[in-house]
């Protein structure tokens, strides 16, 4: 089993930036790939960005790449995403997740999932 809990996220104006944190626990956590996924209402979830624990890889949504950053601190079983430059459009409940392959974005093969966390970009 995993826990995730997540912190972070607000509102805040177009072209400003928010921080998200996932802290992971349970005996198995970091065997898993931890990703983060968005759902605005009304659309389906979607992948945005994911990384393991235990290389140095990345894997962004094309609408991210080079505005968000997903990194994690081993010694604090913690996860990050650095959002920047804002826009309207991500504007969505953002949650993270814990799952067997960062490669994957589809959201139902992830297995374990945060609470959630709303971010509002006001333009």
């Amino acid at each position: 089993q995993v826990q995730l809990v997540q912190s972070g996220g607000g509102l805040v104006q177009a072209g400003g930036s928010l921080r998200l944190s996932c802290v992971a626990s349970g005996r198995t956590f970091s065997s898993y790939a931890m990703a983060w996924f968005r759902q605005a209402p009304g659309q389906e979830r979607e992948f945005v960005a994911a990384i393991r624990w235990t290389d140095i890889w990345t894997y962004y949504a094309d609408s991210v790449k080079g505005r968000f950053i997903i990194s994690r601190d081993n010694t604090k079983n913690t996860v990050y995403l650095q959002m920047n430059s804002l826009k309207p459009e991500d504007t969505a409940v953002y949650s993270c997740s814990a799952g067997r392959d960062p490669r994957d974005r589809l959201w139902h093969n992830y297995d374990y999932w945060g609470q959630g966390t709303q971010v509002t970009v006001s333009s």
